[in-house]
């Protein structure tokens, strides 16, 4: 089980947890790195701590859950106030799962899979910077702009969808690309399939850009460099209720 780490919060959820796994007869392992030999891991807390946990468990086979104690909470099927019943409903076996494809990156000699998304940006803020791009072998030109978002289905409800991007039902198998304030009236998002590199240069001639895996720093592209993103092998493992799905996730979190 993984937490956010606020104690005046989880300390009575932990309580909460554990009550409900004894009485299912479920042992429980409270542990913020856990271990691979579990079956499922249940997250408190946020979006930020179910793209952890997604993360750490990404190839082990390990099923993750959360129980939303955090803000928005996309990713969770449990809401706090129904841990008890919604908890005792998986440990019954009651759940599906979703299956939501990774980012294989490429920065240099660096390699990174990515849960949510790659971005990237200026290496120094308010700086405008310019990108070039190519989907597959084809080149689409060069943009000024303050970035590019290349996001997965579940993190197309992040950064991506702040930036104007299109929100990527569950199921699909493809990325978004989205510019970050483009200076041009015809930039618009575009979604790729499977199969298609993405190939973002940095084509400021003064400047470094920098990017960003899941939100933290890889390595910055000096002018010249290049990252490359596409679809990976890779799968999240994401725990749900059957109730819980994309579309009443999407109306409560966005449409209301």
């Amino acid at each position: 089980m993984l937490t956010h780490g606020k104690p005046q919060t989880i300390g009575p959820a932990l309580a909460r947890v554990s009550t409900v796994a004894r009485e299912a007869g479920v042992e429980l392992v409270v542990a913020e790195d856990g271990g691979d030999d579990v079956d499922l891991a249940v997250v408190l807390g946020g979006d930020g701590t179910m793209l952890r946990a997604l993360t750490r468990f990404l190839g082990t086979g390990v099923l993750v859950i959360g129980v939303n104690f955090g803000r928005v909470g996309f990713l969770s099927a449990i809401p706090r106030d129904e841990l008890e019943a919604g908890l005792a409903r998986v440990f019954a076996g009651e759940y599906t799962v979703v299956e939501l494809p990774t980012l294989d990156v490429e920065v240099g000699e660096e390699r990174r899979v990515a849960v949510n998304d790659l971005v990237v940006a200026s290496a120094v803020v308010g700086r405008m910077i310019q990108l070039a791009w190519s989907v597959g072998d084809e080149t689409l030109g060069r943009l000024a702009c303050d970035g590019v978002v290349c996001a997965t289905p579940s993190g197309s409800t992040g950064y991506n969808l702040s930036s104007g991007g299109p929100v990527l039902v569950w199921g699909l198998d493809a990325l978004a690309v989205t510019f970050i304030a483009p200076h041009s009236l015809n930039a618009r998002p575009l979604v790729v399939p499977r199969g298609r590199d993405v190939i973002v240069w940095n084509r400021t001639a003064d400047l470094a850009a920098t990017a960003l895996v899941d939100g933290h720093r890889v390595a910055d592209l000096p002018p010249g460099g290049r990252v490359i993103a596409r679809i990976g092998e890779q799968r999240s493992l994401l725990a749900t209720l059957p109730e819980a799905t994309f579309f009443s996730r999407y109306s409560r979190t966005f449409a209301s």
